[in-house]
């Protein structure tokens, strides 16, 4: 696959964008000081509330969205956000092959990850009577403040169009 110079221009804005929306709005997090609670195995669970995405209803390979959502814990305390920059490399009648970087703002830092993950089509993931459930998995990047150079895995359930569940597993 080529990538020429329009193209680039194309995913900078788009990454620049996410990042924009992904940076306002966990500033609000941030300054509130809320920090996700963690249990004896430095895991993190969260629930996510998608109010952003780019999703179009056919997967082209090569044309990336953006998918954004506001997390919570487990009091339903808000807690930061997820944004997620994805690329379909192939796409097929089972669905897609996506190329993905997540980033989550939390009040005490950022985890960044990445992943390459098959998807189901959108039209058999995004329907809103009795939505397929299917979920993914994330390798961490790194991150900063508490979560400086981490290390593990983000496991990202898709409950519903709308709905996810995180569990942050960090080594």
């Amino acid at each position: 696959m080529t990538i020429d110079r329009r193209n680039a221009l194309r995913l900078t804005s788009l990454a620049a964008a996410g990042a924009g929306i992904t940076g306002g709005l966990g500033g609000a997090a941030r300054a509130e000081g809320r920090r996700p609670a963690r249990d004896r195995a430095n895991t993190i669970t969260l629930t996510g509330k998608r109010t952003a995405a780019d999703l179009p209803d056919v997967l082209v390979p090569g044309t990336p969205y953006f998918v954004h959502y506001e997390l919570r814990d487990a009091d339903g305390n808000p807690v930061g956000t997820e944004s997620a920059e994805c690329t379909p490399v192939t796409v097929g009648p089972d669905g897609a092959l996506v190329l993905a970087s997540l980033v989550l703002i939390l009040g005490d830092g950022m985890i960044t990850a990445s992943t390459a993950f098959q998807r189901p089509l959108p039209a058999l993931t995004e329907v809103l009577v009795a939505p397929r459930q299917w979920s993914h998995v994330f390798a961490v990047t790194g991150g900063t403040g508490t979560y400086d150079a981490a290390a593990g895995s983000v496991t990202i359930e898709h409950l519903s169009r709308e709905d996810d569940v995180l569990t942050v597993a960090l080594d």
